[in-house]
């Protein structure tokens, strides 16, 4: 006996099941009235159920048709296409603020880059400022600490102006080198003022700041106890000096009445003097090589080498100094000084 039982392929295996059961109840009724039949079929809209007792159908294709029908893809394809705009409404507007950022952060960046070499000259121009105000010294303190630039505190004279000594307020003792005439401006003497101010060597006498008001011009030093090397050379710091023979005459008698002692020369033994040279060449070392700006002094003398209390040398007077660039190697000088 053969059998074959069909559903059309746009139903569900729920429905179909309940399609053959409906099919094979009907087909019951329909056949107890025909004993004798040899082959019988119930045909529904969605599903068909046949027998016989001969082959009736292919066998292949009954054997294809048994196989179980593909899956139809899902009807409803609104809820796919709502989830791909789901995913749309939210990737596009973040991919827009994320480009919106990194535009803004762009710019931002652009924006300091641009202001940077602005803001590191004001800042150095601050720092410059805070610099110069802690070196400037009053008028006013500076007359009192001389005594008004009394010819007793009168420790030198050199061709761009006297030396006086004097004392601060808090009981520091300075030297203060009154400048007679200067070609530099305010602004080219406060930054020479505030290069030399930078300089720290054991052998170089350390500037402590500057004076500049109305006409005058100034430098405060610090006090070195000892007098110059000239002193104790020549007995006498007249050496080199460029002066008037009136002017001369004038300061032979004052420095006649003033304590001075030639013995000095006889402190300068041999170790001494080879003290004296090592220092100085160290200080020149370290003008001519430590130094990203090079300084050449260009006036160094006897006049210009004072001596502490332990016959260190200092070197001093940085008026006619002149500045040379780190990689420059040649420099041509015109006009004879020192």
């Amino acid at each position: 006996m053969y059998s074959l039982a069909q559903c059309t392929p746009d139903i569900s295996d729920v429905a179909c099941n309940l399609c053959l059961e409906s099919a094979i109840t009907e087909f019951s009724d329909c056949c107890r009235q025909k004993e004798k039949a040899t082959r019988a079929s119930s045909l529904l809209p969605s599903c068909n159920v046949q027998y016989g007792l001969t082959l009736f159908y292919n066998k292949t294709a009954g054997e294809v048709s048994r196989s179980k029908p593909s899956p139809l893809p899902p009807r409803d394809s609104g809820k796919g296409k709502s989830s791909s705009q789901k995913i749309i409404y939210i990737i596009v507007p973040t991919v827009g603020f994320l480009v919106l950022l990194s535009t803004f952060c762009y710019c931002i960046l652009r924006r300091k880059a641009r202001m940077k070499p602005y803001l590191l000259k004001d800042q150095k121009d601050k720092s410059k400022a805070r610099t110069m105000n802690s070196l400037q010294y009053d008028m006013s303190t500076i007359e009192a600490a001389t005594d008004n630039f009394s010819d007793a505190n009168m420790i030198g004279v050199g061709g761009f102006g006297s030396v006086y000594k004097g004392t601060l307020a808090n009981g520091q003792q300075i030297a203060v080198k009154r400048l007679s005439s200067s070609k530099q401006g305010a602004e080219e003497f406060k930054n020479e003022v505030a290069l030399v101010a930078k300089l720290q060597h054991r052998n170089l006498v350390r500037l402590l700041g500057f004076c500049v008001e109305r006409e005058e011009r100034m430098l405060i030093y610090e006090f070195v106890p000892k007098k110059i090397l000239d002193c104790f050379l020549f007995g006498l710091p007249l050496f080199n000096l460029k002066l008037s023979p009136k002017d001369t005459y004038m300061l032979w008698i004052k420095l006649l009445l003033m304590d001075i002692d030639t013995e000095k020369q006889k402190q300068l033994d041999w170790p001494t003097r080879l003290k004296i040279v090592k220092g100085t060449a160290s200080g020149l070392l370290y003008l001519h090589t430590d130094l990203r700006l090079k300084i050449v002094h260009r006036d160094l003398k006897p006049s210009n080498i004072l001596l502490d209390e332990d016959m260190n040398p200092k070197i001093s007077d940085f008026g006619m100094a002149r500045i040379v660039e780190e990689n420059h190697n040649l420099e041509y000088t015109k006009k004879i000084v020192g």
